[in-house]
């Protein structure tokens, strides 16, 4: 690869040295910040022989390179005539406000997302129990089960405390505490005491409104918001010496009158209006909203829009107990995709393309839809065209009927519990009547537009369709290998990972994990191929001849390497458990900064299939990924 030419083609594409204000590199991309964002030409840069893909986030445009970016880096340091070289400084620009609400909302519901789907997945069944008459709803088991089920509902507003606090910045043990204001026993009675007597709630002489906050989304939201500005200030006038407690004394004091006073209610009376307007929606036309996400989710999934509707579905559960806007559209919508690529697997003639499809297929139908909508639907683009047609008709159907989902989990076959309600079977009925529309909607219409193949593979430049070789492969090639996992932590699908160049697959094919605790082992034996100052990436040569990128969280390069305790340096060998890195997460969630950590197959084309786990949780040496070369 000729570095020197990358990066003149890449000096010449954004605008020349003097729209370079300064630039760096982490594990797999150039970073710049520029004085034009605009001048960029984003199509010739990604045309480059060498460049993978590009991102513009956060106020800085990123080249993704892959493990060749330092030498890529140091070619361009060579030629770019700037005086701001390599400085790690942050740029001042902005976010636009569409991106920072959208990067705001995923990094608050991301992380609650598998307590939500387990609870909500417990509380179906439970009510399946109960009409089928298996459990009585008065003994004590049944309800049990049912406050184990609900807790997280209720609870709800510390829960979104802590993930607020990692992406506003404050303290997360002190918006735990302010979440638990709102729902203290105390204030809940004088609440009730207030409705039942017609007395008021009062604070300094303020009125406080009776608002019941158990299950609320907005209010916690907005208050941490408000205390990422008080905390800082507070902090800033402190003394040293009694910054321990007096920081958080003030805070406290401070941020908890205006929450009961002005913020809480406030919160409530928009969540409220919120969950007002989508029924007043779904009156004036049902079908609308249902079609519309059942036909877009493709789309939104790629720009990680789907968070924000996640967001309003969780909002319209704890107001009403019924979900019309998420839940019935994604789940026709992933039924659709996974038609779709069944369909081209029927009709295609490349051998590799089949096998992709029908693996893919069933994982789309249980609601894992990323392996089809980055291996196949985008990528052949018909597959997409037929997934949204489905989708669009499915939910027409289900807006029609006025369909919704009861619980919170993941919008797949395994899901369908979730549409049985208390009155019985009806909506479940039609939720299955409308996933059958849109896998045959999608199905029939990917057989009729057929797919442009022409004998191509997936996953390996150097194949095709046909054997063309007399070579035959070695027995190791067919043989799946197990990459295990390298940390303790939730299993987060590569498109849920909040950066582009992850979700979308632009650095190889794997998964992420949202680890528990910060010791990172090594997932396989190998050879420690890149390892960055920063201290954040790690890059393992496996002795079968896996390229594996262990991406320690997501834009840590201004960190540079705080945070990070190194056991390993590059050109070390390595085995499978050996201690690689300590990460602080505490200081790094502090920090503002997602700790979430993609763990990549980075020569991905080299491979016929890369298989993910299906499971929420993973520990240390578990397997994650499985990797196969052979047919």
């Amino acid at each position: 690869m000729e570095y020197e030419k990358i990066a003149q083609e890449i000096l010449t594409n954004i605008g020349g040295t003097e729209n370079i204000k300064h630039f760096t590199h982490c594990a797999t991309r150039l970073r710049l910040t520029l004085y034009d964002n605009q001048k960029p030409d984003e199509d010739k840069i990604k045309a480059i022989d060498g460049v993978v893909g590009v991102a513009n986030q956060g106020g800085q445009f990123q080249i993704i390179i892959g493990n060749d970016v330092k030498y890529v880096y140091k070619a361009l340091q060579g030629i770019a005539d700037t005086s701001n070289d390599n400085s790690s400084q942050e740029s001042t620009e902005e976010k636009s406000v569409v991106n920072r609400i959208l990067d705001t909302i995923a990094g608050i519901f991301v992380p609650i997302v598998p307590a939500l789907a387990g609870s909500g997945m417990l509380k179906a069944l439970l009510a399946i129990a109960a009409l089928f008459g298996w459990i009585s709803t008065e003994g004590q088991t049944y309800q049990i089960l049912d406050f184990v089920s609900d807790a997280i509902f209720y609870f709800l507003p510390m829960l979104l405390a802590h993930s607020a606090s990692v992406k506003f910045g404050t303290n997360p043990y002190l918006s735990i505490t302010i979440g638990g204001i709102l729902l203290h026993p105390s204030f809940t009675a004088m609440i009730e005491t207030a409705r039942e007597t017609g007395t008021g709630i009062q604070l300094f002489g303020l009125p406080v409104t009776p608002a019941e906050y158990g299950s609320s989304v907005i209010p916690i939201i907005l208050i941490i918001w408000f205390m990422s500005f008080v905390e800082p200030a507070v902090d800033k006038i402190v003394p040293k010496v009694t910054r321990i407690f007096g920081t958080p004394l003030i805070t406290l004091f401070i941020v908890a009158p205006v929450a009961l006073i002005i913020i809480g209610p406030l919160g409530t009376f928009l969540g409220d209006g919120l969950a007002s307007g989508i029924e007043w929606l779904n009156g004036y036309a049902s079908w609308l909203i249902p079609m519309i996400v059942g036909t877009f989710t493709p789309l939104l999934v790629m720009v990680g829009m789907h968070y924000a509707l996640i967001s309003i579905g969780i909002n319209s559960l704890a107001a009403s107990g019924f979900d019309t806007v998420a839940g019935p559209g994604m789940i026709v919508s992933n039924i659709a995709q996974g038609g779709a690529v069944l369909a081209v697997a029927i009709r295609t003639k490349n051998n590799q393309l089949r096998s992709l499809g029908i693996s893919t297929g069933f994982s789309a139908l249980l609601g894992i839809t990323e392996p089809a909508l980055y291996g196949i639907n985008l990528p052949y683009r018909k597959p997409l065209i037929s997934s949204m047609v489905g989708g669009g008709l499915g939910g027409l159907f289900l807006g029609i009927m006025n369909v919704g989902r009861f619980q919170q989990v993941p919008p797949g076959l395994l899901g369908l519990p979730s549409f049985i309600g208390e009155e019985g079977f009806s909506n479940l009925t039609y939720t299955v009547i409308g996933l059958v529309i849109s896998f045959v909607a999608a199905f029939i219409t990917q057989l009729f537009l057929g797919i442009d193949d022409h004998g191509e593979t997936i996953v390996d430049d150097d194949s095709s369709s046909e054997d063309t070789s007399s070579e035959e492969p070695s027995a190791i090639d067919h043989q799946p290998q197990t990459i295990s996992s390298p940390i303790d932590g939730e299993v987060v699908p590569l498109n849920q990972v909040n950066d582009e160049a992850f979700a979308q697959g632009l650095l190889g094919q794997g998964v992420a994990v949202l680890p528990t605790n910060g010791k990172i082992y090594a997932p396989i034996d190998g050879t420690v191929s890149a390892f960055l100052d920063s201290k954040h990436a790690i890059g393992i040569i496996g002795e079968d001849g896996a390229e594996l990128l262990i991406h320690c969280g997501l834009d840590k390069v201004s960190l540079e390497g705080e945070g990070f305790t190194a056991y390993i340096q590059q050109g070390d060998k390595v085995k499978k458990g050996d201690l690689l890195l300590e990460m602080d997460i505490d200081f790094i969630t502090s920090k503002g900064l997602d700790t979430t950590t993609p763990i990549l197959i980075t020569n991905s084309n080299e491979f016929r299939t890369i298989i993910p786990v299906e499971k929420n949780e993973v520990h240390v040496g578990e397997e994650l990924i499985e990797i196969s070369k052979g047919e």
